[in-house]
């Protein structure tokens, strides 16, 4: 079955799901050559619509939204984040949003998703971080978790995404007022508690064999994407370089990136890139499980969902 070949170590049959009775799916497996991934949901948060795309006219933004049969006035953003085993090291890819952050039922379920997958949060090696938003660190600052970490945990960030956070500028975003100071106060408590651990980096790490880290920037200073290579395929998992809309509308900027300019340059480059070589790719917004393809269309991109493997 090739990449998308379900994963027998990873025990996705687990009814081990404590208090919760899911109606779907809620993690999805893929073969990277020789290397085990699990794309595990985190759930589901809301931003207002006009932070999907603060450039755009109005009517642009709200037909995008009808075509796709989504409300004008708010979008359902999917948290999806990401476990590799390479090796004798185990991967978490963010941790989604975690449980202090009032308004989000349906978010916050990363920590008992892993383990309903069979993921002991004991066997994690490493831990690579994309960048620092709230909805990608708050996993691992639910109360409990950081104690269940080896005392030898890698954290991989960008030492421009750690310097970053130290004293955050918003100047330059359109975040949400109610989000601005929630992710300031993750992002400064997961540097408090995670500072002993963090592995940084200026522009590329290599994490484990195949894994390597990458800093684009845009997004945030240090955002930075994941590239999985091994047995002549490969994987990227871009973090918050691609979004639903960037593949009509790649120069649409997101409330969220701190270089909006920038953000747009790095999603199109890597657009092309995955147009060109057909690697698999995986981001945190799209819809779960967020397996596609990047194709080329004329001079923007569409995005191609990859066939359920079951």
């Amino acid at each position: 079955m090739g990449q998308h070949q379900k994963l027998k170590t990873f025990d996705t049959s687990s009814d081990d799901r404590p208090g919760l009775d899911e109606l779907v799916p809620s993690r999805y497996a893929v073969r990277v050559g020789e290397i085990e991934a699990l794309v595990v949901s985190d759930g589901i948060i809301w931003i207002p619509a006009v932070a999907m795309a603060t450039n755009a006219d109005p009517a642009s933004r709200s037909a995008w939204l009808g075509d796709r049969f989504l409300p004008p006035d708010r979008l359902d953003w999917a948290l999806n984040a990401f476990v590799l085993r390479s090796g004798s090291q185990t991967i978490l890819i963010d941790s989604g949003l975690g449980g202090e952050y009032s308004g989000y039922p349906r978010a916050g379920q990363f920590v008992h998703r892993l383990a309903a997958a069979g993921v002991d949060l004991a066997s994690v090696t490493d831990v690579v971080l994309t960048h620092m938003h709230f909805d990608h660190v708050g996993g691992l600052l639910v109360d409990g978790v950081k104690e269940q970490l080896r005392p030898d945990l890698r954290v991989h960030v960008s030492a421009a995404e750690a310097k970053f956070w130290e004293n955050p500028d918003f100047s330059r975003t359109a975040i949400p007022p109610e989000f601005a100071e929630v992710i300031r106060r993750a992002s400064m408590q997961f540097l408090e508690e995670y500072r002993s651990h963090l592995c940084t980096f200026e522009e590329e790490q290599g994490v484990a064999p195949g894994v390597v880290v990458t800093r684009t920037g845009g997004h945030t200073p240090g955002h930075s994407v994941i590239r999985v290579t091994s047995g002549g395929e490969r994987l990227m998992f871009a973090g918050d370089a691609l979004l639903p809309a960037s593949f009509d509308h790649p120069e649409w900027h997101n409330g969220f990136e701190h270089d909006p300019e920038e953000a747009t340059r790095v999603r199109l480059r890597l657009m092309q890139e995955l147009a060109a070589n057909g690697s698999l790719v995986v981001s945190t917004h799209m819809p779960f499980p967020s397996v596609g393809r990047v194709a080329a269309e004329g001079k923007l991109f569409r995005w191609v969902p990859a066939w359920w493997d079951y």
